[in-house]
């Protein structure tokens, strides 16, 4: 499936039909996953959200609106302001309710989006769904992941090397200190052990 037909299909599974102001939005939204001081945060980073979403898919309790806190969960992204998720969170919700979108679906969306921050434990099974897709690179395949750090460093590049190995070890070091990464029991299965071991060499390089 293109990436626009798995847009209007989102939408076409939450009751609301195409619109040239649907389109609208996705080809603004797919101008802001492609600026170009995004490495890693891309449309490539959507399209695995996608892939890693569809194994997950039958746990979520409303999938459609888990999919399309999907699409936004990165929409602005500037690495130097903290709210990045608030404002994705905030455009999603007024979109969807632009859409026609019932006012209380689109308020699940933007708390969906909100637990992307990884500052909580999410909670209920479809924030599970949905932080367990955006993690899903922890336990990608190591050349993966390490590609995935260096992009991680390129969006970082105006930072000195100094302060980014210590703040970047800092993240991964919280995140390896968890009980557990992964909350859904497949992806638990599937992603701990090798998000911990590519956890654990990246701390390992960046104290070098």
């Amino acid at each position: 499936m293109t990436t626009t037909g798995r847009w209007l299909e989102t939408w076409r599974a939450l009751g609301v039909a195409d619109t040239p102001e649907l389109r609208l939005v996705y080809e603004e939204l797919i101008a802001r996953y492609s600026e170009a001081h995004r490495f890693y945060h891309t449309v490539r980073h959507l399209n695995e959200c996608f892939a890693q979403f569809r194994d997950l898919r039958p746990s979520a309790e409303r999938a459609g609106e888990v999919e399309l806190a999907l699409w936004f969960h990165d929409a602005i992204y500037d690495v130097r302001r903290s709210d990045n998720e608030a404002r994705s969170a905030e455009w999603a919700r007024s979109s969807a309710l632009a859409a026609g979108l019932g006012r209380e679906a689109a308020d699940r969306v933007r708390s969906l989006i909100m637990f992307t921050r990884h500052a909580a434990e999410p909670a209920g099974i479809d924030a599970q769904v949905l932080v367990d897709t955006d993690l899903s690179i922890l336990g990608a395949a190591p050349a993966r992941f390490d590609e995935y750090e260096r992009q991680i460093r390129q969006e970082y590049g105006w930072v000195s090397e100094f302060v980014f190995r210590r703040k970047r070890r800092a993240i991964l070091e919280e995140m390896l200190a968890r009980p557990r990464i992964f909350s859904t029991a497949l992806f638990y299965l599937r992603y701990e052990d090798a998000a911990r071991s590519n956890l654990s060499r990246s701390i390992a390089r960046l104290r070098t």
